[in-house]
């Protein structure tokens, strides 16, 4: 009986020592809800930093949501309703110029090129911009960083997208290749995987890449709400931080390693197809190798909002980028 008493004394304290284990573990992690404007292996850093575990070696967990849109992102920063946002920091421009007091502010960038596609009905490796003329293109929301870029991009090439081009702005970004598929229009932008999907069932084909031809931008960054930020420096910090360490190692790693490492996030995507896209992507230098947000990426941003008719105040930058979190990473991360 008295080694029986000894034994339930010795499991009561180990259960009790492995409790507070438990629930010291729990409380260093910290979750951070991210609402990212679209799901696409345009963003493989970040997906990268979550399968690598450095989000973890942060003390953080992420909880993503899919946004659809830059707006509805922003929308569900400024709420409160998400901790950070991932999308365009045009975004952020149209917040901070309606007045809000707690804008959002821009912290790391991820990508430094448009990750669209321009997709047709038929194969057209000899595809010039002039055969847009006349025909009908769905370009996405008015306002978006998807379409102000398509349309900079048409004036580039010496046309103009009022006038020459037939741009479809009425659908909503998760229903464009649906739309596409079922008959409507003869040109769509796209994001990858959808694009690739697309080209698999033969119905549409890329013919050019709205990255290489808009040169560099501050695509896809990173934000949250100021009082957001002075709340939480450290969390911030950290996510800078983890942001940072996917950078790396996507530079380092082969576009094979890369899809290994983000085909969790994308299930319904055949390794193979995946591993053509993460090199699609590669190749034409669309991923940031550090968090930072130069003011001249910034500014030309404003020019391109400007040139679609959809800015008429320019932002400062110092109000609208923080770029004390990246630098920090950058700095002891090596």
């Amino acid at each position: 009986m008295k080694k029986f008493s000894i034994l339930i004394f010795i499991l009561l304290i180990v259960s009790i020592v492995l409790f507070g284990f438990i629930g010291c573990e729990k409380e260093d992690v910290t979750v951070v809800k991210l609402n990212e404007v679209t799901h696409s292996v345009f963003y493989a850093p970040q997906y990268a930093a979550i399968s690598q575990g450095f989000f973890s070696d942060e003390g953080l967990k992420i909880e993503i949501t899919n946004g659809q849109g830059a707006d509805k992102v922003l929308t569900a920063v400024i709420s409160g309703d998400s901790d950070i946002g991932f999308c365009g920091p045009e975004a952020s421009v149209y917040v901070y110029n309606q007045g809000k007091e707690d804008y959002a502010i821009s912290f790391a960038q991820l990508t430094k090129r448009d990750g669209s596609f321009i997709l047709g009905r038929d194969p057209d490796p000899d595809f010039t911009f002039d055969k847009l003329i006349d025909k009908d293109v769905i370009g996405g929301r008015k306002g978006g960083m998807p379409m102000m870029n398509l349309q900079w991009v048409l004036k580039q090439n010496g046309i103009d997208p009022d006038q020459d081009v037939n741009i479809d702005s009425s659908i909503q970004f998760a229903a464009m290749a649906g739309a596409f598929k079922g008959g409507t229009g003869d040109y769509v932008s796209l994001f990858e995987p959808t694009a690739l999907a697309l080209e698999k069932e033969g119905a549409g084909y890329v013919v050019a890449s709205l990255g290489v031809e808009s040169g560099e931008v501050p695509y896809t960054c990173y934000n949250a709400t100021k009082s957001y930020i002075e709340e939480n420096p450290d969390i911030i910090q950290k996510f800078t931080n983890a942001i940072y360490r996917g950078q790396l190692w996507v530079k380092e790693n082969s576009p094979e390693e890369i899809a290994q490492a983000i085909v969790e996030f994308f299930p319904d995507t055949d390794i193979d197809d995946l591993t053509a896209v993460v090199k699609r992507y590669k190749d034409q230098d669309s991923w940031n190798t550090t968090p930072m947000l130069t003011q001249d990426s910034f500014e030309h941003m404003q020019n391109i909002m400007e040139s679609a008719g959809e800015l008429n105040k320019r932002a400062p930058f110092d109000d609208l980028v923080n770029t004390k979190f990246a630098e920090t990473a950058i700095e002891n991360i090596k």
